[in-house]
């Protein structure tokens, strides 16, 4: 069988459909997951993104955490993790979190710090406070370039999901994991197409909610 076989005898079988090891009860974990990470890297990264690129201080040192955190091995992050703290969310938080904060921190201070100055000039001068002129002057300026950010962690954070399953957790990875310890290539196979599916389910999301934020002026501009 090739791997089209194996796929298709997967999404085939009914009994894949339901129960708690459902393709649906699967997929809800796995975005479960997902979107709780992407939330927290957000609440992380992005004021401290926007802060900084508005202050055009920090470069360096934003550069140097992002470095650091796409070095650490997500997996090995969530070994030693497990070890430490045991069966819990927080094994499968944080390496999925350390994943994706750089991208949206480095990303949303870019976007931020390049904006071009002359509207900022013209919005102190109107005798707007910094706070306004970051919200209304650079962020939406800056906008497309953060959710390009944002959506490289989001797929990230849903391809490496999957290791949740090592420790015991749902998901997507479920299918891989155990389909691996049984040899049972078809479930193999079809986590992994679930999960392929999902990143570019995500990519679409993101093309979407651009359309839906980012004004059409910027669009064109950019």
């Amino acid at each position: 069988m090739n791997v089209l076989d194996f796929a298709h005898s997967f999404f085939a079988e009914s009994a894949r459909w339901h129960g708690y090891d459902g393709i649906p009860t699967r997929l809800l974990e796995h975005v479960g997951y997902s979107l709780e990470a992407l939330a927290i890297a957000a609440l992380i990264a992005l004021p401290v993104g926007l802060i900084a690129g508005h202050l055009r201080r920090g470069g360096n040192a934003l550069s140097m955490v992002a470095t650091a955190g796409r070095a650490l091995p997500s997996f090995g992050l969530l070994v030693l993790l497990f070890i430490w703290f045991g069966f819990g969310t927080l094994p499968v938080m944080v390496p999925l979190v350390v994943l994706a904060v750089p991208p949206i921190l480095v990303t949303t201070y870019e976007a931020i710090q390049t904006v071009d100055p002359s509207p900022v000039d013209a919005a102190r001068g109107m005798g707007m406070t910094e706070p306004r002129i970051l919200f209304q002057v650079e962020l939406p300026v800056a906008l497309p370039v953060i959710l390009g950010g944002l959506r490289t962690a989001a797929v990230q954070i849903v391809s490496t999901a999957t290791i949740a399953a090592y420790v015991s957790f749902g998901g997507l990875g479920r299918y891989i994991i155990d389909g691996l310890y049984q040899k049972d290539y078809e479930k193999v196979v079809g986590g992994a197409t679930l999960v392929a599916g999902l990143a570019v389910v995500t990519l679409l999301v993101f093309w979407a909610l651009s359309k839906l934020t980012v004004s059409p002026g910027v669009r064109r501009s950019g």
